[in-house]
């Protein structure tokens, strides 16, 4: 190949993956975002399902809040989903600890809105 084909395809390449980055909705910019899906609780998991996507992320609450009024839905058991509405960030997860498994973490800033009832309309 020609020097300047193989520059062609790297620069074909090279939006593509621009591309699809760009449409992998993770956004992982340090810039809070509104995250709408499903959160549990309990002992060991503290995990978050963005509604539309198969992805989990492991969740830290900075709000102070989220973990609180999960625990306030009086819960018979551990890990029942609940939907929720949050304002926060997606950071790469640390490589230790319980949120190790995951690619991500979602550092929750602010509670928007918390209910055991799931919209099977926004996420099912």
């Amino acid at each position: 190949m020609q020097s300047s084909s193989v520059k062609y395809v790297f620069l074909v390449l090279a939006i593509l993956l621009t591309a699809l980055a760009s449409c992998s909705g993770d956004k992982q910019d340090g810039k809070p975002h509104v995250y709408k899906g499903l959160y549990s609780f309990g002992p060991e998991i503290k995990s978050f399902s963005e509604c539309g996507r198969e992805k989990e992320f492991w969740v830290t609450d900075s709000s102070a809040q989220l973990e609180l009024q999960y625990s306030q839905l009086n819960f018979e058991k551990p890990y029942e989903p609940v939907y929720v509405e949050v304002e926060g960030v997606k950071l790469p997860s640390d490589k230790d600890g319980l949120g190790a498994e995951y690619d991500s973490t979602l550092v929750v800033r602010k509670l928007i809105r918390i209910t055991k009832v799931i919209p099977q309309d926004i996420c099912h």
